[in-house]
C-alpha cells in the first residue's frame, strides 16, 4: 500500500480512467439515441469529459515537476498519464467523425463497436484501481490479459464490420465515411491497450 504522498499518483490515474469510462459510456448513449440535429450539443458534452481528462494529466505533470521523490520512475508516470489521456482523446475523435462526415443514421455495428470500447475503458479503470498494488502482480496481470483479449476482439469486429459496409451502404461516400469512423473506433481500443502495455512495462521494471 502506498503512503499518503504517493497515493496522489495512483488516485490521479483512477480519476483519469474514470473520465475515459464516462466518455466511452457517453459515446454509446449518443449512438443509441443518435440525432444528427443534436450533434453539436453532443460534441460539447463529450468535450467536457476530454477536458476533465486533460486536467488530470496537467495535475500529474505539475506534481511530477515539483516532486523530489516519486513512487515510480518519473518518465513512466508521465507516459502512463499521457496514454490514459490519449484514450479519451480517441473517443472524442470518434464522435467528431460523425459530425465531419455528416452521418444521418447510425449503423448497428457502430453501436456494438462503441459498447466494446466502453468495455475496454472499464477494464482500464479496473486496472488503474489495482495498479497501486502492482507488487502483488497476479490480479493486475489478469486485468492486463483481459484487456489485451478484449482489444483483439475489437480487431476482429473491426474487420467484420468493415467488410459488411459494401452490402450496407449504396453510396461509395458512405462506405468511405464509415470506414473512417471504424478506423477511429479501432484507435480507441488500441489506446486502451497501450495503457495496459505501459502498466506492464512499469511492473516489470519495479518488481
Amino acid at each position: 500500500m502506498a503512503n499518503k504522498a504517493d497515493r496522489f499518483y495512483f488516485q490521479n490515474f483512477v480519476q483519469a480512467a474514470e473520465c475515459c469510462c464516462k466518455a466511452a459510456d457517453y459515446l454509446v448513449e449518443c449512438l443509441v439515441n443518435y440525432d444528427p440535429k443534436r450533434i453539436r450539443f453532443m460534441l460539447e458534452s463529450m468535450h467536457a469529459y476530454e477536458h476533465m481528462a486533460d486536467m488530470k494529466k496537467h495535475e500529474m505533470s505539475s506534481a511530477l515537476a515539483k516532486a523530489f521523490i516519486t513512487p515510480l520512475d518519473r518518465e513512466d508516470l508521465a507516459e502512463l498519464s499521457q496514454n490514459i489521456d490519449e484514450a479519451v482523446d480517441c473517443i472524442e475523435e470518434v464522435l467528431q467523425r460523425f459530425y465531419v462526415n455528416q452521418i444521418q443514421v447510425v449503423l448497428p455495428e457502430a453501436i456494438e463497436f462503441a459498447k466494446k470500447i466502453a468495455g475496454c475503458a472499464r477494464l482500464m479503470k479496473d486496472m488503474m484501481l489495482e495498479f497501486e498494488n502492482y507488487k502483488k502482480f497476479d490480479a493486475l496481470q489478469k486485468l492486463i490479459i483481459e484487456l489485451n483479449h478484449t482489444e483483439e476482439e475489437c480487431d476482429a469486429y473491426y474487420l467484420e464490420a468493415t467488410v459488411k459496409l459494401r452490402g450496407e451502404c449504396e453510396d461509395v461516400l458512405d462506405v468511405i465515411s464509415w470506414r473512417e469512423i471504424y478506423d477511429y473506433m479501432e484507435n480507441c481500443a488500441d489506446a486502451c491497450e497501450h495503457v495496459a502495455d505501459s502498466v506492464e512495462t512499469v511492473v516489470m521494471k519495479n518488481t
